[in-house]
């Protein structure tokens, strides 16, 4: 399935810095069909040791890796709901993705100036999320003036739609984003028809400067504030140093780790970033294994077989009949699937199986 993060930021907080890291990362997009030609879009591989070990097990000659698009968005300025700046290209482009990823600056820098002169993270969250709230009071407001005509004549759908826009802008008027209201699962069935930015969820990106005046590491009094801005609203975060994981990117292994130890660097905030997206979106993977390929696909958590299925064929769904199911762990300490057969361990499964993150699975269809 298609997966995009835009990622988003104000000037010089290493926004496009980490978005050149990330394609550095980049897999052939010939393996993704949703993928397009774009220079600002990077087709990045979500880490899993699991792939590489189910390949080897396998004598895989193709290793195709579950994959992330990341966009880099154009940059946000005060007034881009207003269209200022790059501002009405900056929202179409993240009205596209799935999710956003929010790039804060959390270290000081004389030769670096901020836009607003001063590092102040939680400053910096609500410059852009004031930009996506503002945006969608115009398309509430719009909607809601489209649906009164058939609100006054008594259309249940749109009573409805009309009593949950009114509960979101005046979350929207109150400066909270959509996705911090507790809306069910037919409400947000209606909201999702809207494509509000302040709907899709948010990872906060701290990024920090290897060798430098980083708040974390200080301490400092608008870090924990940042930390308790983030928790309050249930949102994920990961810390990177976009800057060192740039240099990095053309290094693999041991070589990259000596290095990364040399510029001062503990931690790849790359991969937890890329992991950290797949996760705040709930999916997860199951794997296909042979000699020709091992790949990872990507399914909402939750999925049944056939739904599944749908990820390698969308026929799956209708003409499928079992599955062959085995956790990843269990057919690797098997040795071979004639052994894990022998042990119990494939499993048969039907259409109400829900597959777990790790199965392997072929189906028959």
């Amino acid at each position: 399935m298609a997966l995009a993060i835009g990622i988003v930021g104000l000037p010089n907080v290493g926004k496009s810095t980490l978005f050149n890291a990330l394609t550095k990362k980049s897999v052939p997009a010939e393996n993704y069909p949703f993928c397009t030609i774009d220079p600002s879009v990077g087709v990045v591989a979500v880490p899993d040791e699991r792939l590489e070990l189910l390949a080897k097990f396998s004598n895989t000659k193709k290793i195709v890796p579950a994959a992330v698009e990341f966009v880099d968005i154009a940059g946000l300025v005060k007034g881009a709901s207003e269209g200022e700046g790059l501002g009405n290209q900056f929202l179409s482009h993240i009205r596209e993705t799935d999710a956003i990823a929010e790039v804060v600056r959390i270290f000081e820098d004389s030769n670096i100036i901020h836009v607003d002169g001063k590092i102040d993270p939680v400053s910096d969250i609500t410059t852009i999320n004031l930009e996506l709230i503002l945006a969608d009071m115009q398309t509430v407001t719009k909607r809601l003036a489209n649906i009164e005509k058939d609100v006054k004549r008594g259309d249940k759908d749109a009573t409805k739609e009309k009593e949950i826009l009114l509960r979101v802008q005046a979350a929207l008027e109150a400066e909270k984003l959509a996705n911090e209201l507790d809306l069910n699962e037919e409400e947000q069935l209606v909201m999702r028809s809207m494509h509000l930015l302040t709907m899709k969820p948010i990872l906060y990106v701290l990024n920090k400067k290897a060798g430098g005046k980083n708040l974390d590491e200080m301490n400092d009094e608008r870090f924990a504030k940042l930390i308790a801005y983030i928790k309050e609203r249930g949102a994920h975060y990961v810390i990177v140093d976009a800057g060192v994981e740039h240099e990095l990117s053309q290094f693999e292994g041991e070589e990259k780790e000596m290095f990364r130890a040399e510029l001062g660097s503990k931690n790849d905030g790359i991969n937890d970033l890329i992991k950290g997206g797949y996760d705040m979106l709930g999916l997860e993977t199951y794997f296909t294994t042979g000699e020709v390929e091992t790949r990872a696909w990507t399914i909402k958590k939750g999925s049944t077989a056939p739904v599944a299925g749908m990820a390698i064929h969308t026929d799956f769904k209708d003409k499928f009949i079992r599955a062959e199911i085995i956790f990843w762990k269990d057919l690797l300490d098997a040795g071979s699937f004639a052994n894990a057969k022998e042990k119990g361990l494939l499993r048969t499964e039907g259409k109400e199986y829900i597959v777990r993150d790790g199965d392997v699975i072929e189906f028959r269809v």
